[in-house]
């Protein structure tokens, strides 16, 4: 079961992963003639839409790092579960990232005249992770991860809650990915919201290996630690507000609970 799980996460991140990145470079290295911000937003939001009916099935569409450890700490899921879903997330984004350096190569050494930087006018790394804002201070940056983490979880809980009011099966991806447009449209400004480290660390990874060298990991304070810790600090913030002002309150009203089921019931027979 675990090298099913690896082997289907691994297709589907490599999957979701070219969606995002592709039009993050498409806008880059088109100067802004072929795309704005916003396509970007809307690309990471197709490919997680497609990716959880894609993996939905098999793994419960586990494409977060963060969610999927704080799954394990919650006890939802075991160790081994974890290593394999993560080791499947991890892989299919260094993929990803190799197969958008690929797909760009040509366009990518004739924006940056062969030279692949970090920072400067034909800095590329932005394509492949993300980096803070230069008018954002290190700790505003985190708090900005973190914030948009605890969006995040918050809203996945609401849209799947089943003792709550949760979406119908087939809507839940389109809402799914349509939460993750939401945080791109209103937190991207101050770090380019990676509220996932399976996102951002592999490309990062593979950048070091590409060419870019290891200024992928030392720019900015040594920023890269954050996309991994904030989102999974975020994560359990996240569920702990849920469980405390939602699910919580579900769970001791009995009327409100009767009601609910009165309204499925209703539902059912007609």
């Amino acid at each position: 079961t675990a090298t099913r799980i690896l082997l289907t996460l691994f297709s589907l991140f490599l999957f979701i992963q070219v969606f995002g990145l592709s039009s993050v470079a498409q806008v880059i290295l088109g100067k802004g003639n072929s795309g704005q911000y916003l396509s970007i937003n809307m690309a990471f939001g197709i490919g997680v839409t497609l990716g959880i009916y894609a993996a939905g099935g098999v793994s419960g569409a586990h494409l977060n790092a963060a969610i999927t450890i704080t799954q394990c700490i919650l006890g939802n899921i075991s160790w081994t579960t974890l290593v394999a879903y993560v080791t499947g997330q991890f892989l299919g984004s260094f993929m990803a990232a190799a197969t958008v350096f690929a797909l760009y190569y040509d366009a990518i050494y004739n924006y940056t005249n062969g030279s692949l930087t970090t920072s400067g006018p034909t800095a590329t790394a932005m394509i492949f992770s993300t980096f803070p804002a230069p008018t954002v201070s290190f700790q505003g940056a985190f708090f900005t991860e973190f914030t948009a983490t605890v969006m995040l979880i918050l809203g996945a809980l609401v849209i799947h809650d089943e003792k709550n009011n949760a979406a119908i099966k087939s809507a839940q991806p389109v809402l799914t990915g349509m939460l993750v447009m939401g945080i791109g449209l209103g937190m991207g400004l101050n770090t380019g919201y990676a509220i996932n480290p399976s996102r951002d660390l592999p490309p990062r990874i593979f950048m070091a290996i590409a060419g870019w060298g290891m200024d992928v990991f030392t720019a900015d304070h040594s920023w890269w630690w954050v996309p991994v810790a904030a989102p999974i600090l975020g994560c359990l913030a996240g569920v702990f507000i849920y469980k405390l002002c939602i699910d919580f309150h579900n769970h001791h009203e009995p009327g409100h609970e009767t009601e609910n089921e009165k309204e499925q019931a209703g539902m059912d027979t007609s």
